[in-house]
């Protein structure tokens, strides 16, 4: 990858470890929000109940990737279906707080890490499930990443990006005035006919499955499978 995905995914990790630590322990758990987060937060449910509607049913003997996992709520429900799991994540404190969340009955069919999803040395997978992760990356980023993941998933990859909705563009240019210690790592929205077009060139033997966006009031996220089989 280009080294502006080195810089972004270091500044990824200093936000969630230093800068939004406790609002993201707070939203990924049952602990009152307010009403816009609590917007994200349920968008987030759906996105990832969707997610995994899109896996077998029956994951047993399979290994799945949740590349940038966060708390871990997505990898420990595959883990419940009968599937290993590795879930990665940028930000070392969010996999404490998976490890410490994660309930005894998945105890030995996750493993939690920290570092870099597209790392080879994680090896093949059958399924890989990014959910919200590539939303801070540019287009041709995006498709880089995603078609290198691709590429050690035996059946399938599942990522979610931003669609280039008004609300979104509108979103990061006001964002654009806010002094920088203020700033989140911006999200940034992507044409969806741009995304397909540069991935079937990064990875043409791929093809093109499902797509579905999700929107719940401060929420919008768009989904993409690719089938690898």
């Amino acid at each position: 990858m280009s080294p502006g995905w080195d810089a972004k995914r270091v500044r990824l990790e200093e936000y969630f470890d230093r800068t939004a630590f406790d609002a993201w322990t707070a939203l990924t758990s049952d602990a009152p929000v307010s009403k816009i987060r609590a917007t994200v937060r349920a968008g987030r449910e759906d996105m990832r109940n969707m997610l995994l509607s899109w896996l077998p049913q029956d994951l047993t003997g399979r290994r799945i990737l949740d590349a940038g996992c966060g708390t871990g709520a997505l990898a420990i429900e595959a883990a419940r279906r009968g599937a290993d799991v590795v879930g990665i994540d940028v930000s070392p404190q969010l996999i404490s707080i998976a490890v410490e969340r994660a309930p005894r009955d998945v105890h030995g069919k996750v493993q939690f890490l920290s570092g870099d999803m597209l790392d080879p040395r994680l090896g093949t997978f059958d399924h890989i499930v990014s959910m919200d992760v590539l939303i801070h990356y540019e287009a041709d980023q995006i498709a880089t990443a995603a078609a290198g993941l691709a590429e050690r998933a035996r059946k399938s990859l599942i990522f979610t990006f931003a669609p280039g909705t008004p609300l979104l563009r509108t979103a990061r240019a006001v964002g654009q005035f806010f002094p920088k210690s203020d700033r989140s790592p911006s999200i940034i929205p992507v044409s969806h006919d741009n995304l397909r077009s540069r991935f079937s060139r990064a990875l043409p033997a791929a093809r093109m499955g499902r797509d579905q966006r999700v929107s719940r009031g401060f929420y919008t996220s768009h989904a993409q499978e690719v089938l690898t089989a």
